[in-house]
């Protein structure tokens, strides 16, 4: 597999490319739609909730909470997540442009 050259690109574009990945696994779309149903999460609720192991769970965690989209505190053994509203409204905000440029074009193809 190549090497990506991600300085050839902007950083908005790269931004938009790692939250992308991401969110390209149907695992962390279900965290993110469990969280937001939930408002808070301890993570032994997503095992019994999505019925992966803990320490696949924590992986999908880390991803999430790496690109800013989780915050987390520590809780005795156990972590409590919930979602970064800052973050959430700039992701939100980066996708919404992105897709915001589209105008529908009759003849395109």
């Amino acid at each position: 597999m190549g090497v990506t050259k991600s300085q050839l690109f902007t950083e908005e574009q790269n931004e938009i490319a790692t939250i992308a990945r991401v969110l390209g696994h149907p695992a962390r779309i279900a965290i993110l739609q469990h969280l937001l149903k939930a408002n808070q999460c301890i993570n032994s609720d997503l095992v019994q909730e999505l019925g992966l192991a803990q320490a696949t769970i924590s992986q999908h965690l880390k991803e999430l909470k790496n690109i800013g989209l989780l915050q987390g505190t520590v809780e005795g053994t156990s972590m409590c997540y919930c979602i970064n509203p800052e973050t959430w409204k700039d992701v939100e905000q980066k996708l919404s442009t992105l897709f915001s440029h589209y105008t529908d074009k009759l003849n395109c193809c």
